[in-house]
């Protein structure tokens, strides 16, 4: 069993930052994409930003020019750096990886439990 262990989160004034990290908790043979989602209260889970294995990364277009995701394969870890945060950024935001455990697995995707990031003043 795989688990992504998210850390940063908290609470930040509006026009402050705050870098979550998210790991995978163990050997892992090749991890695809990962990302960060958000939920706030009432909507749906949605996209925040995803980077593939080669590097390749997609934002939202709420969190595009603030926002910036990165990976180092190596620790299994990705990063959502956010700048710039506004009061509608706060949410709880869950980490996704797409992975193999096995070289003879198929992919499955992960979740982490979520760390809450809010926003306010």
């Amino acid at each position: 069993q795989v688990q992504l262990v998210e850390s940063g989160g908290g609470l930040v004034q509006p026009g402050g930052s705050l870098s979550l990290s998210c790991a995978a908790s163990r050997v892992i043979f090749n991890i695809n994409t990962m990302g960060w989602y958000r939920q706030a209260p009432g909507k749906q889970r949605e996209l925040v930003a995803v980077i593939t294995s080669d590097g390749n990364k997609d934002y939202a277009e709420s969190v595009k020019g603030r926002f910036t995701i990165s990976r180092e394969n190596a620790k299994k870890t990705v990063y959502l750096q956010m700048n710039s945060l506004k009061p509608e950024d706060t949410a709880v935001y869950y980490c996704n990886a797409v992975l193999k455990v096995f070289s003879w697995d198929r992919e499955r995707s992960y979740w982490g439990p979520g760390t809450q990031v809010t926003v306010s003043s």
